[in-house]
């Protein structure tokens, strides 16, 4: 798995205007490639008078789906340069439509990769990006006298509290980068007097 990657901070619609040729880059985090797709479809429709939707998406921490379409327009000069911008700023789980409303003034191939692929970059920076970082999912499990000092410790100590469960004892589930799993053992013991129990879990990606 990937140490990190960066998605979009929130759904959005950025416009700009290139030689009287309007282009709306809607941009939205998506966990899979149907969600990309559904995405897609949606816009479309939505702008299903427009003269082209062109669109690129990025799937998989590691960028394994990687999928764009030119929509009409000359093959290369936008579902591509589309993708390319979102790869070359570490975007992932990802999905971009471009819309674009013809204004009369035609661009030229270099002009539409340009106007394109910029269309997406002024999207990302209007939208904001995050990061997230992997992790290891744990479960703290503590008794109920012990387990109000314990969190308020995990708080003040940065770690991420994830869930918190109630029952015969108290289930604490948290994340932890993997280099601290070691220290955060050892930390455990000692504020618990050696009482709570600690199950490593899998893997997962959460905000920095």
């Amino acid at each position: 798995m990937q140490d990190e990657y960066r998605t979009v901070a929130r759904a959005g619609v950025h416009e700009t205007e290139v030689n009287r040729s309007r282009f709306l880059c809607a941009l939205a985090p998506a966990a899979t490639e149907e969600e990309a797709q559904e995405f897609v479809a949606r816009v479309r429709k939505e702008h299903a008078d427009a003269t082209h939707n062109c669109f690129a998406y990025v799937i998989g921490a590691d960028a394994a789906i990687q999928k764009a379409s030119d929509d009409g327009e000359p093959g290369g000069t936008a579902g591509v340069p589309m993708l390319q911008m979102l790869l070359r700023r570490d975007m992932r789980y990802v999905v971009a439509v471009v819309t674009r409303y013809y204004g009369g003034v035609k661009l030229g191939a270099g002009g539409l990769i340009r106007a394109y692929g910029g269309a997406v970059g002024e999207a990302l920076d209007t939208l904001g990006t995050l990061t997230r970082r992997r992790f290891r999912l744990a479960t703290v499990t503590v008794d109920h006298q012990r387990a109000g000092k314990l969190q308020n410790d995990l708080h003040a100590t940065g770690r991420e509290v994830r869930d918190v469960r109630y029952g015969e004892a108290v289930t604490i589930e948290i994340g932890l980068p993997d280099a601290d799993v070691e220290d955060f053992r050892r930390w455990l013991a000692d504020a618990t007097a050696g009482t709570a129990g600690f199950v490593l879990g899998g893997e997962a990606y959460g905000d920095v």
